[in-house]
C-alpha cells in the first residue's frame, strides 16, 4: 500500500514538475514576446519622434542647418536646400565641402570663438544675387561644453528688392517734382524782380508757371492713383460698357492733340461690351492714346480695335511710330521708366501712365502686354472679361 502511494506521489511530483516547467517556459516565451513588443514600440516611438522632428524642421520657412561638435552637417532642412539649390545629401560634410562659400565657413569659426553671431548678411551672386541674413549660435550641454552649432537663414532678397524699389521711387518722385517747382520758382523770382512790369513778359511767364503747375497737379494725381491701385484700396464699380462708344468718347478728347501732330485716329472697335469700371477703363484708353500720340510718328496713325477670344476681349492700341527698343519692352510698364528720357520730359509726361494702365487692367482680372519692332510702331494690348456680343 505504501509502495502504491509512493508511486502515485512520484507520478504526481513528476507531473507537477513538467507542468511547472511547461508553465515557466510559457511565461518565458510570453516575457520574451512582451519584451520584443516593447522594443518594437520603443523603436516605432523613436522612428515617429524622428519623423515628427523631420516634419517640423521641413515645415520651417527659414533655412535651418545643424552642425555637430566636429563642425560637420548633422541636419539640413528642406528650406535650406531650396535656398542654396542643393539636391545632394549633406550629412557628414563640412560647410566648405557642401557649399564652397568661404563667408559661411568663416561665420562658423566666429561662432566657435564668440558663441553667437546675429544679423550677418551674405550675398550669393551665383544664385541670381540672392541675399541672406544668418543668425548662428553654439549649442552647449549642461556642463557648458559645445555640442554643435545652429544656423538659421532668412531670405532677404525680396525685401532688398522692395527697398531698392522704394529708393528709386523716392528719387524719381523728387526729380519729377523738382523740375516744375524749380521752373515756377525761377519765373516767379524773375517777375518779382521787375519782369512783371512788361505785359508781354508777364503773360508769357504766367503761362509757363500755369503749365508747370498743371504738370505738378497731374503728377500728384497720378501718384495718388498708382498708390491706391497698388495698395488695393480701389473699388471697381462694374457695369456693362460699350467699347466702341467709349473709344469714340476718348477720341473726341484727344482730337485736338492728334490734329496738332497730324495724327489720324482710327476706331476699328467692333460692337462689343465688357464688364468693367467705365471711368477706370476710360483712364486706360486715355493713357494709351496719349502715349501713342506723343511718341508715335508725326502725320501717322493710331488705331484702336479688339477681338473676342472665348470669355474675354483683347483690346489693342496700335501706332506706326518709331517703335520700342527690344531691351525696353519688359520695362515700359514700370513706374517712371522712360524709353527716351529727354523726349519724355520734353513732352511733359509723368512716367506713370503705363504703370497705371497695367494696374487697372489687372484689377479687372486681365493682363497687358506690348509688342514692337523698331521702325514699325508698337501695339499695346490688354484683356477684359466679355459680357455680350452685339454683332
Amino acid at each position: 500500500m505504501w509502495f502504491a502511494l509512493f508511486i502515485l506521489a512520484l507520478a504526481a511530483a513528476i507531473g507537477i514538475h513538467f507542468w511547472w516547467r511547461a508553465s515557466f517556459q510559457a511565461r518565458q516565451r510570453q516575457a520574451r514576446a512582451d519584451i520584443e513588443t516593447f522594443q518594437r514600440r520603443q523603436q516605432q516611438t523613436t522612428i515617429d519622434a524622428k519623423a515628427q522632428q523631420q516634419v517640423l524642421f521641413n515645415s520651417m520657412l527659414e533655412g535651418l542647418l545643424l552642425l555637430d561638435r566636429n563642425q560637420r552637417i548633422y541636419l539640413a532642412n528642406r528650406a535650406f536646400k531650396s535656398l542654396f539649390a542643393i539636391q545632394a545629401e549633406l550629412r557628414g560634410k563640412t560647410i566648405m565641402e557642401a557649399l564652397r562659400i568661404h563667408e559661411l565657413a568663416e561665420l562658423v569659426r566666429r561662432v566657435e570663438n564668440e558663441g553667437q553671431v546675429f544679423d550677418y548678411e551674405v550675398q550669393l551672386a551665383r544664385l541670381t544675387e540672392r541675399r541672406l541674413q544668418v543668425n548662428a549660435a553654439a549649442i552647449r550641454n549642461s556642463a557648458g561644453e559645445r555640442e554643435g552649432t545652429i544656423l538659421v537663414f532668412h531670405d532677404l532678397t525680396r525685401l532688398k528688392k522692395l527697398e531698392r524699389t522704394r529708393e528709386e521711387f523716392v528719387a524719381n518722385v523728387s526729380h519729377e517734382l523738382r523740375t516744375p517747382l524749380s521752373l515756377i520758382k525761377g519765373y516767379v523770382e524773375t517777375l518779382l524782380d521787375g519782369a512783371r512790369n512788361n505785359p508781354e513778359t508777364l503773360e508769357r511767364f504766367l503761362k509757363i508757371i500755369e503749365r508747370n503747375a498743371q504738370r505738378l497737379d497731374l503728377l500728384i494725381q497720378d501718384l495718388l492713383t498708382i498708390s491706391a491701385l497698388e495698395s488695393g484700396r480701389v473699388t471697381l464699380e462694374l457695369h456693362t460698357v460699350d467699347l466702341r462708344a467709349l473709344v469714340e468718347k476718348v477720341f473726341n478728347d484727344f482730337r485736338q492733340a492728334a490734329s496738332g501732330k497730324g495724327v489720324s485716329l482710327i476706331n476699328q472697335m467692333p460692337e462689343l461690351t465688357v464688364n468693367a469700371d467705365v471711368h477706370r477703363l476710360e483712364q486706360v484708353f486715355a493713357n494709351l492714346l496719349d502715349n501713342a500720340i506723343k511718341y508715335g510718328r508725326a502725320n501717322g496713325e493710331v488705331t484702336v480695335g479688339a477681338k473676342q477670344a472665348g470669355g474675354s476681349v483683347e483690346v489693342f492700341v496700335r501706332d506706326n511710330g518709331p517703335g520700342i527698343p527690344p531691351e525696353s519692352l519688359d520695362r515700359v510698364f514700370e513706374r517712371f521708366y522712360r524709353v527716351d528720357k529727354a523726349r519724355s520730359r520734353e513732352q511733359g509726361g509723368t512716367g506713370l501712365g503705363l504703370s497705371i494702365v497695367k494696374h487697372i487692367v489687372q484689377a479687372h482680372g486681365g493682363d497687358v502686354r506690348v509688342e514692337s519692332t523698331l521702325g514699325q510702331g508698337a501695339i499695346f494690348s490688354f484683356t477684359l472679361p466679355v459680357m455680350a456680343n452685339k454683332g
